[in-house]
């Protein structure tokens, strides 16, 4: 009994040090709140992330800088991070307020930047890069990604190609070949194709690379620049949702001055003595075609995303709608986007994610005829109703015998029938690194881009008019047509640095890579002559087609990086590709590519000076290309091919080419010099760069002689060398300090190219055909592309000026006053095609960009110009305009046409001779251009607006795009490209861009 009340009593004892020993550690770890001001040297900084350290518990502070975290443990620590400053650990050791000042971070504002295959510290860099944050591609709405690059970098030139939906026209540095000039893309490590199927508001980084020390490392793919797009991913902390919506509309307003109903009637009988006898011609209507063809538009963006992470592992997940109606009829763009990044660390072995898919749908524009739809709506009588209830089909056209012409209803090519064409892509990789030993890293990576189409066009028929309409069509036209591609690549590397004492810093790569690409499509069209309402293929009048193809690459890489202290910087690359696009004998290409850089603001004699960078660098290198069809090296047959056997043509198979198994790479030899500066801790910042590039060994589709009997009438050799140079700058200030921030940055560039020689098989190559002529063409010594034509000289007023110019021809009678009045450069006595010239060039002198970013308390502030200088353009809208060649409507400047001695020297007579319609300086015109291009006020609501801080950013902003334009240009738009090289600077009725409205939120919480 004595012990048993002895260990009851020990026991109550132990019982009661264990309830002590608890409440002890519960009051040391007791939940409380903390609040706090987190500062910089200017005063408070909000945005700033604060975290408990170890936890997802965490908040951001408000435009006061202030915070507030509840159930924060007494012995917790808490982390505080904003970029560019110094981040900073403070034990909380049961205090309840919290102030922190943070300094700035001199080192943070050395930026990383995404190379080829790594990253390296823009210190470090010796290439030529321009680089885009994320805030400048979420400035500018856009459906293409590729659409934001435009003026923000120097040598980068983005041109508008078509309706919402296309691929806009780009080139670095500008024309370097024959073919194929477009950049490689690059997204999350992964080559795609284009960057149509990214939103932008999951882009993290834009990064251009122009020249030869950062292209080389991609060999076969990197002679036309490259562009590398890094995704969004989670960041360690808390989770946060953000939402990004817009919405608006967008209108062209800009039209040409046609003739109205009484000017077209009185125009068609005093010119070319034509009196309209259709009953439409007296209904006294008046359409405007222009106004029925083009509409405002609604566009409208919605895009959400979470995010977030813990020690070992962060995540991003997105969706995103897009829709553009276009300001034609009819034209649109709609997009669903899903994408979704993860990472892992699992210590030594680190595995990660990006994947992307896209669905989306474009409705694209299309002419009629070989016309485009504003050539129709030109020239298109303004008597004629739009809708006809009583013809096939309801829409309204002429009748040539009554009407005298042939123009087409503009409206009914869009809105008869149905054109859509639906894409589907998937983009993503998957990648694993291991940290072999300290400095050396495996890793691996397997990349896909995916992508399918349906595209789908119908027309049923129609009749433009019961009386016996021009256009009419006695059947359903149906076509359809399904491909699908893909390419995979796998990736293996070896990554080691070192640094040696302290200051000798090492990063050599070792990489190999394989490239497969498989391609498959098939087509099918028939008719129906029975019914519109069936919209599927059938036997009668059918055509079917398919074809399918493979390309492959494989690819070896070394490059060696070193700096000494970011003073003494170095770096080479060697890189060996082979192509399945070239024959056993030339299958192989070697490229390479050094570069030096000395910062001499970290010289010892530099330490007091204002510079924080001064660094002098340059580089040289090749590139390659095999941007070609597949298997021009080898025989492939036709079997569609008609011989005439017996009087009757027989379908046979045949040659369809002539081989070539000498083909190999086209290689693009590339120089830059440039020279960075950096003033006050990056305050004050510039970049200037020259560069040569000279491409050989053209790959260009050559004439083959008509004796020869080759199906396809051309060979695919290895021919001439162009040679492009020009100047970069950029210029930037960033004051950001007060109240009131704000930054300018400004870029130009040039670009001047030479063909230096075509190979001495060629004189020179001619395309872009109009009314039977070509408009430009190549020739040694002389620019790509360059407009060739006549040189225009007023008009023929009498006889006798006619007579003085055809000396070698007095009694011709073609040629009369009134007509158009040439140069006669050769001095023959005649006016021939020995008398063209070049009369001008598309490629622009110089481009341009200048941002200018503020902020004032809770208001943001953006103005963004961009332009072109030094371009011209050659506008055929104007031989559509006053060209006259027959009846057809035409600009109101006919009514002032010549019409005897002295009435115009611009404006010839109607129907006058065939060289009226010749080409040109009468349709060539100066298209230099400054546009705002972004105008944006935003302002973001404090964090306690709604009565608790449910958001960390809740912003409200209005945009305008394509505000206003300075030119001289008389087409609706100077900003016009297209995507074939012979068609670069002619305008034939472009699709404008249009002027842009928007309202937009942005939440983060």
């Amino acid at each position: 009994m004595t012990k048993f009340l002895f260990f009851k009593k020990k026991g109550i004892k132990h019982l009661g040090f264990l309830v002590l020993l608890l409440v002890f550690c519960t009051s040391m770890n007791a939940q409380i709140s903390v609040s706090g001001t987190v500062s910089d040297q200017n005063g408070p900084l909000p945005g700033v992330t604060v975290v408990v350290d170890g936890t997802s518990n965490g908040a951001a502070t408000d435009f006061d800088g202030k915070y507030t975290l509840s159930n924060v443990a007494s012995n917790a620590t808490l982390v505080i991070s904003y970029v560019g400053f110094v981040t900073q650990r403070v034990p909380v050791n049961g205090q309840t307020t919290i102030n922190v000042s943070l300094a700035e971070d001199l080192q943070a504002l050395d930026e990383v930047v995404v190379v080829g295959y790594g990253s390296q510290s823009r210190a470090s860099v010796t290439g030529a890069i321009s680089s885009i944050k994320t805030e400048e591609i979420a400035a500018i709405p856009v459906a293409n990604p590729v659409e934001a690059l435009q003026g923000r970098a120097a040598g980068v030139l983005v041109v508008n190609t078509g309706s919402p939906g296309t691929e806009p026209s780009v080139t670095i540095r500008g024309l370097g070949t024959f073919g194929n000039n477009a950049p490689l893309y690059v997204i999350d490590g992964v080559i795609v194709g284009n960057l149509s199927g990214i939103s932008q508001n999951d882009i993290e980084s834009i990064n251009v690379l122009k020249d030869a020390s950062t292209t080389a490392v991609y060999g076969s793919q990197g002679s036309n620049g490259v562009i590398i797009v890094t995704t969004k991913k989670g960041k360690k902390g808390v989770t946060q949702f953000t939402a990004n919506i817009f919405t608006g509309f967008q209108v062209q307003n800009q039209r040409y001055d046609v003739l109205n109903t009484p000017q077209y009637l009185q125009f068609a009988q005093e010119a070319f003595g034509v009196v309209p006898t259709t009953p439409a011609s007296q209904s006294g209507v008046n359409t405007n075609w222009q106004d029925e063809l083009y509409q405002s538009g609604l566009v409208q963006n919605y895009d959400f995303a979470v995010s977030g992470g813990s020690e070992k592992s962060t995540f991003r997940f997105s969706a995103g709608y897009a829709e553009k109606e276009g300001i034609i009829i009819e034209t649109g763009f709609e997009r669903f986007t899903f994408r979704g990044n993860s990472d892992f660390d699992l210590g030594r072995i680190k595995i990660g994610q990006t994947m992307s898919t896209n669905f989306n749908t474009t409705k694209p524009e299309v002419g009629g005829g070989g016309r485009s739809l504003l050539e129709h709506a030109i020239k298109m009588a303004p008597y004629y109703n739009v809708y006809n209830p009583n013809n096939l089909g309801g829409f309204q056209g002429p009748n040539s015998a009554g009407d005298g012409q042939d123009a087409e209803n503009p409206v009914r090519i869009m809105r008869h029938g149905d054109r859509l064409n639906n894409g589907f892509s998937l983009i993503g990789n998957i990648y694993a690194t291991l940290e072999i030993i300290e400095g050396l890293e495996f890793k691996t990576q397997v990349g896909l881009d995916y992508f399918s189409s349906n595209n789908f066009t119908f027309t049923p028929s129609f009749n433009d008019d019961s009386l016996g309409a021009t256009h009419s069509q006695g059947f359903a036209n149906i076509n359809r047509n399904r491909s699908s591609g893909q390419t995979i690549i796998y990736t293996n590397s070896l990554t080691y640095k070192n640094t040696v004492a302290d200051a000798h810093n090492f990063e050599l790569l070792l990489l190999s890579e394989k490239y497969e690409n498989k391609f498959s499509s098939i087509n099918g069209t028939s008719r129906n002559f029975i019914t519109n309402d069936v919209m599927e293929l059938s036997n009668q009048d059918s055509n079917l087609g398919s074809n399918s193809n493979e390309y492959n690459r494989l690819g070896y890489l070394a490059r060696l990086n070193y700096n000494y202290e970011d003073k003494y910087i170095a770096s080479g690359s060697i890189r060996r590709d082979a192509s399945s696009r070239f024959g056993a004998n030339n299958r192989w290409g070697s490229f390479y590519s050094f570069s030096l850089g000395w910062n001499i603001a970290k010289e010892d004699f530099m330490s007091d000076s204002a510079f924080s960078t001064l660094k002098l660098r340059g580089s040289h290198g090749t590139s390659g290309n095999d941007r070609i069809g597949n298997y021009l090296y080898s025989a492939t047959l036709t079997d569609n091919f008609q011989y005439p056997i017996g009087g009757v043509a027989v379908v046979g198979t045949t040659s369809a080419g002539l081989p070539n198994p000498n083909l190999k790479w086209e290689q693009t030899v590339q120089t830059n010099i440039g020279l960075d500066l950096g003033l006050f801790n990056e305050k004050v910042t510039a970049a200037l760069e020259y560069y040569v590039n000279t491409s050989d060994d053209l790959l260009l589709s050559v004439p083959t002689p008509t004796s020869l009997g080759i199906n396809a009438g051309n060979q695919t050799k290895n021919v001439g060398s162009v040679e492009t140079k020009g100047f970069e700058l950029s210029l930037g200030y960033n004051d950001r300090e007060g109240d009131f921030k704000w930054s300018a940055n400004l870029n130009l560039g040039t670009s001047t190219n030479t063909a230096k020689s075509l190979g001495g098989t060629i004189t020179q190559l001619n395309g872009g055909g109009f009314e039977g002529e070509n408009i430009t063409r190549v020739v040694e010594g002389e620019a790509l592309f360059h407009f060739y034509g006549l040189v225009m000289d007023g008009i023929y007023q009498t006889q006798a000026e006619v007579d003085a110019v055809f000396t070698a021809n007095p009694g011709q009678t073609t040629v009369r006053p009134g007509d158009i009045r040439y140069l006669d450069l050769n001095g023959d006595g005649t006016i021939t095609n020995a008398d063209k010239t070049i009369i001008g060039n598309a490629n622009p002198d110089l481009s341009f960009g200048l941002n200018l970013d503020a902020t004032y308390k809770n208001w943001d502030f953006n103005v963004f110009f961009t332009g072109l200088a030094g371009r011209d353009l050659m506008n055929t809208n104007i031989y559509d305009l006053e060209g006259m060649p027959r009846l057809f409507n035409a600009g109101v400047g006919v009514l002032n046409r010549w019409t005897g001695p002295g009435t115009s020297n611009s404006v010839p007579r109607a129907g006058g001779a065939p060289q009226n319609t010749a080409i040109s300086t009468r349709y060539l015109e100066d298209a230099s251009f400054t546009r705002l291009k972004n105008l944006t006020i935003g302002y973001t609501l404090p964090n306690n607006m709604f009565g608790s801080e449910m958001f960390s950013k809740f912003r409200i902003y209005v945009s305008g795009q394509n505000v206003f334009t300075i030119t001289k240009y008389s087409g609706l738009d100077p900003e016009i490209a297209s995507g074939a090289l012979f068609e670069y600077g002619i305008d034939r009725g472009a699709y404008p861009q249009p002027k842009t409205y928007l309202v937009g939120l942005q939440l983060t919480f």
